[in-house]
């Protein structure tokens, strides 16, 4: 994705005036580490609003900004928080776990052979019959129609040139990739705390 579109998708940020936080399912609350950085990018880490209230009187998080609705009871009037911060910083592991959506995300969701985006699946690099085997280093993201054409032989035999070697990637790599996807719903009182290393238009 060029920078210019990435900018763009990013800056969509909708005001209090155009979201939809008149529905109480629709103000999610951003969940920010203790270091004030969001646990996951993408997916993007978000709490329901019931959640996050139960997480404040717990004392688990401290409420950073809130949207312009309230949440009554015979006890309780407060405000949704829209972003909250945990008070005890989670580590993340070095490593991610192998699964289908973290590999897709480390491949930019995209085929490692042609750069299509459609009917993603996993291709063993050094196919299983070949002693290959199920692991972040042998394992690529692949569209059907390559999967089908490279079959079981390895890109050299099968005329095919991958765009990266499969690596196993760190946490703070796949933070990284999924950086390029920013969701379609963003509230502006998410402004501060996403996407800090490009610069947003007005």
């Amino acid at each position: 994705m060029l920078r210019a579109e990435l900018i763009e998708r990013a800056a969509r940020f909708r005001t209090s005036d155009e979201d939809p936080s008149r529905d109480l399912q629709s103000c999610p609350s951003l969940v920010l580490n203790a270091d004030y950085t969001p646990l996951s990018y993408y997916p993007l880490s978000l709490w329901p609003w019931q959640t996050a209230i139960k997480a404040i009187f717990l004392d688990r998080v401290d409420v950073i900004e809130s949207y312009d609705r309230h949440v009554h009871s015979p006890s309780l009037d407060m405000k949704i928080p829209s972003v909250i911060a945990l008070k005890q910083y989670v580590k993340p592991s070095e490593f991610p776990a192998f699964t289908r959506f973290n590999l897709f995300l480390r491949d930019r969701f995209s085929c490692q052979f042609c750069g299509s985006q459609s009917h993603l699946t996993f291709d063993h690099v050094l196919p299983r019959r070949l002693g290959g085997r199920t692991t972040w280093e042998n394992i690529a993201t692949a569209c059907a129609p390559c999967n089908m054409k490279k079959g079981g032989r390895t890109p050299q035999q099968a005329g095919m040139q991958l765009y990266a070697e499969p690596i196993r990637p760190t946490h703070w790599q796949l933070q990284q990739h999924g950086k390029q996807f920013p969701p379609n719903y963003l509230h502006e009182t998410w402004r501060d705390w996403l996407y800090w290393d490009i610069e947003l238009e007005a």
